[in-house]
């Protein structure tokens, strides 16, 4: 598999079956698969997402982005957690088939990433490692209301990627003491980042933004998962 394509997943829901779009961003020679969930309110063709896997795959990871249900629907608000805990497992044993042997990772932004965490607390995915680019730790301003308390189930490396001028995980302590309660985690900032990562006085387009973080993430996900390139 090489180059970018597209396919649809059947995701398994209380009020019976449907079907998601996924679109695949994969070098020659694969050393991992990722999915990629979208944040609440932008689908899986959002230029960032879109910029991030093409950067991410000519890194030598293949990426599958997905849509939630709620956003194949044409909904901007998000369905019930369950409904993305199923998606991410739906999409996870499609990625399985797609490249076997490879090692798995769950990514999301924002939303996107909090459920694959979610899946895995509840031990519906396995992933080597999860990535979050800008885990919403709290609604903006509502640090009273964290999102934390699964985050220490998840057994697998959480590595996540913030911004440090991102509203949804200020103040950075409130971040840094739930990363410490869990097993295996860490924190890469984007020094002047935003939620989605933008910096104050840039004009960059939000795909070359995604793109930029392709290179840390990859970096961090070969230590993540021991991966040696060859000689």
């Amino acid at each position: 598999m090489d180059g970018p394509t597209a396919d649809r997943v059947r995701v398994d829901l209380p009020a019976g079956p449907t079907d998601v779009s996924i679109g695949i961003s994969a070098p020659a020679e694969p050393w991992a698969v990722a999915g990629l969930a979208h944040g609440a309110g932008a689908g899986m063709q959002h230029p960032f997402l879109v910029g991030f896997a093409d950067a991410l795959a000519a890194e030598g990871v293949a990426v599958v982005r997905f849509a939630f249900p709620y956003s194949e629907a044409g909904r901007r608000m998000p369905g019930p957690a369950p409904h993305a805990v199923a998606t991410w497992r739906a999409v996870t044993r499609r990625m399985t088939e797609l490249l076997p042997g490879l090692p798995v990772v769950a990514m999301g932004k924002s939303y996107g990433g909090r459920m694959a965490s979610t899946a895995a607390a509840e031990g519906v995915i396995s992933p080597g490692a999860l990535v979050y680019l800008g885990y919403p730790l709290h609604p903006p301003g509502r640090p009273d209301k964290p999102r934390v308390e699964h985050l220490p189930l998840v057994t697998a490396p959480q590595i996540f990627v913030e911004g440090s001028n991102d509203p949804f995980i200020d103040p950075h302590a409130q971040l840094e003491e739930a990363v410490e309660s869990c097993r295996d985690a860490r924190i890469v900032w984007i020094e002047g980042g935003g939620h989605s990562f933008e910096v104050k006085g840039s004009r960059a387009p939000a795909e070359e933004v995604g793109a930029a973080l392709a290179p840390l993430v990859a970096r961090e996900l070969r230590q993540a998962l021991g991966y040696r390139p060859a000689a």
